[in-house]
């Protein structure tokens, strides 16, 4: 069951994507951030853990994932380190990830040559 609510709700937030893209007039950066910030705005509500519980990596690996993520890493902050911890708490609870995306990026950029496009 795990596998098909996975597929469920990374499903469900595809297709929401892809609505937007076809029905909309707004940009993909603009339906990416857009999940970013509703990921921070339900986790910050206490919402999205539930999803990611149900859902596991169907709903953790999407950029609403990654929104909740910040907003996990934020509260976390604050409760250890007070105010100071809304300026850390994002990255340092991403940092990994971040990080993660920069070498892979770096070690394609090393290995493989672009071509310009005709």
């Amino acid at each position: 069951m795990n596998y098909l609510w996975a597929f469920v709700i990374g499903g469900l937030l595809c297709v929401i994507g892809q609505l937007l893209i076809d029905e909309t007039k707004l940009t993909p950066a603009r339906i990416l951030t857009g999940y970013v910030i509703a990921g921070v705005i339900l986790g910050g509500l206490g919402i999205y853990p539930y999803l990611i519980n149900l859902a596991g990596a169907g709903a953790s690996v999407p950029l609403s994932g990654f929104g909740n993520l910040l907003a996990e890493g934020i509260r976390k902050e604050v409760d250890a380190n007070g105010l100071l911890g809304i300026l850390t708490g994002g990255m340092r609870a991403a940092s990994g990830g971040i990080t993660a995306a920069l070498l892979f990026g770096l070690l394609a950029a090393v290995l493989f040559r672009t071509q310009a496009r005709e």
